[in-house]
């Protein structure tokens, strides 16, 4: 919970002032009962109408006080909790934003999308109720039991032997509920990533029938889940029941002993009324506490998540220049004999190590080494697996080699400010994004650019013959994950979003797969024609995309089997003679 105190650190002054009129509000609501035993026992006896009024009107005001302090206490504990929990969901989404690859690869996004909602929730709650039921609930209980000590010691004594028993009992049944969910929360997630894998695979689950399948998946993960809860609940409701057994219990006792001594003219009848109603409030003050607890629970389970995204150190930090890497060789991009391992433990600080269980060691790329010039081309391909998309991962700096070194313009990557190094670069990737908002704002995509060059980026994209038909033209509305507009018209959007930028390096991942080969030749032309100054990369599958480029790579589980002009590469490589008879239907 210290993490969730830096937060609450900011709110100390507001937070006090809400508990100190939840502090005033609870301690003139135990007035009320012992005004009421005073109007019994020593008012009414008088049969003076006007005392009676009086000690009636003193009644009403109080009971407008309670209602008064205590909804603007609450109002003030509302307003805490949601501003302390806005700084905690906008940390998060932050510290999510800059995870490096392998941090993101350890969390997963069904985990960061559970921790960003429901373990926030479970703050909220928490803060929101220490404030109001943190004080109501052991000030009723405590003052409870010192005011019927007041008046009556003996029944009082009663009250005195229950209490420890059933406090013990609430707190360390609560502290037992706080391993239960966590497991609740580990199972959220698994529920989370199901739902996201079938939401936007739902075209492939309905083509082939698979909903029963998926049905069941997804019920044994919720069963799994709702066990857990169930057990979790279970465990934490067991304080409620018992309380209420020793409480009425107790206030049997107080009935049957307060009665011998309202007959043995020892207690006053008015004193047995508001005993009566103090065996409430202390029962309510321990149900108070036992709700305290179970909220704790929760949200010390919930506060250790999300602090361990939140609070993670940053895995892959800029080195200064003077501890980068040399290189004596000449290019704008230069991979100097590059190997990388997924999860490799010189890929991960300690601490992201410590925080998420790492998957096996798995090496994806073996001696890359090559180099493009300014302005020049590269293609690259090779089967699914082969490592091409994690070259680019490495010179984005989404991971750091495992072995040699990457270079832009001269400098070892990490040694580049982050944010300098990616606006030199306009990227589509793989399956990338379409947001949910119009064509305008997914190809600017929060850049400051004018009219003009919004319609050049997407002439040069080969998406304006498209995009005009819609009658409102940019400004037409994208469904999530672009759901309305076709694999082509998607592609050329993203393109268009990178091109947009005037990149110095342009990367089109498999960016081009869902045209037809005419607009793909008119889509090369066109990044010729108007984007010839930028260092382009390619990764293809088709030959005719990158065939014409100044060289080309042939990946094959994870090494370079092959490298340099489309001539060169079908005369002294196989796989590559391979594919292009594949394709091509040319004789060997």
């Amino acid at each position: 919970m210290k993490f969730l105190w830096k937060y609450l650190r900011k709110y100390k002054w507001m937070i006090l002032g809400g508990m100190g009129l939840k502090l005033a509000g609870t301690m003139v609501e135990l007035l009320i009962p012992y005004v009421m035993e005073h109007l019994l026992d020593d008012v009414v006896p008088r049969q003076e109408l006007a005392p009676v009024l009086f000690w009636g009107v003193v009644m009403i005001l109080l009971a407008c006080m309670v209602r008064l302090l205590n909804v603007t206490a609450n109002r003030r504990a509302v307003r805490v909790a949601k501003e302390n929990i806005l700084s905690v969901r906008r940390d998060l989404f932050h510290a999510a934003l800059n995870l490096s690859g392998g941090q993101m690869d350890e969390v997963g996004l069904p985990s960061l999308i559970s921790r960003m909602t429901s373990d926030t929730y479970n703050l909220q709650n928490f803060i929101r109720a220490v404030q109001t039921l943190g004080i109501r609930a052991p000030i009723m209980l405590l003052g409870g039991i010192g005011i019927t000590l007041a008046m009556d010691t003996g029944l009082a004594m009663i009250l005195c032997i229950m209490a420890p028993i059933m406090i013990a009992l609430v707190v360390f049944i609560s502290f037992k509920g706080i391993p239960l969910y966590d497991l609740v929360q580990r199972g959220m997630d698994d529920i989370v990533r199901i739902m996201r894998e079938n939401i936007t695979g739902i075209r492939v689950v309905k083509a082939l029938s698979k909903e029963p399948f998926e049905m069941r998946r997804f019920g044994e993960a919720n069963d799994t889940t709702s066990r857990r809860d169930i057990k979790a609940s279970i465990i934490m409701a067991l304080p409620g029941p018992t309380v209420t057994l020793f409480l009425n219990i107790g206030l049997t006792l107080v009935v049957l002993i307060g009665a011998r001594r309202v007959n043995a003219g020892v207690t006053q009848p008015g004193v047995i009324l508001a005993f009566l109603t103090y065996f409430n409030m202390i029962l309510m003050g321990v149900m108070g506490l036992n709700r305290v607890f179970m909220m704790l629970s929760k949200a010390n389970a919930s506060a250790a998540r999300v602090a361990a995204v939140a609070e993670l150190p940053e895995d892959l930090p800029r080195l200064p220049e003077s501890e980068g890497a040399r290189t004596d060789r000449e290019g704008y991009i230069v991979f100097d004999h590059v190997s990388f391992s997924y999860n490799a433990d010189s890929t991960r600080s300690t601490a992201s190590s410590a925080a998420f269980a790492g998957a096996s060691r798995q090496q994806c790329l073996k001696e890359i080494d090559f180099t493009i010039r300014k302005g020049g081309s590269l293609g690259i391909i090779g089967a699914t697996g082969s490592g091409k998309t994690t070259l680019i991962n490495l010179l984005m700096r989404f991971y750091d080699p495992s072995e040699g070194h990457v270079f832009v313009d001269g400098k070892d990557v990490r040694t580049w400010d982050r944010d300098e190094l990616h606006r030199r670069f306009g990227v589509v990737f793989q399956n990338d994004a379409i947001f949910a908002t119009t064509i305008r704002e997914n190809v600017i995509f929060g850049r400051e650019m004018n009219e003009q060059g919004l319609r050049q980026a997407l002439e040069d994209a080969m998406a304006a013959d498209f995009v005009d038909r819609y009658e409102d033209g940019a400004d037409h509305e994208a469904a999530i994950h672009g759901g309305n507009f076709s694999g082509g018209q998607k592609q050329r959007l993203l393109i268009a979003r990178a091109l947009a930028a005037k990149p110095d390096i342009l990367i089109l991942d498999d960016a081009s797969s869902a045209l037809d080969y005419r607009t793909d030749a008119e889509l090369r032309k066109a990044i010729r024609e108007h984007h010839g100054d930028a260092t382009l990369i390619v990764i293809a599958q088709r030959i005719s995309s990158i065939m014409n480029l100044d060289d080309i790579i042939v990946l094959d589980e994870g090494e370079m089997i092959g490298h340099g002009t489309h001539e060169e590469l079908l005369r002294d490589c196989p796989v590559y003679r391979e594919i292009q008879q594949t394709q091509m239907g040319e004789a060997e």
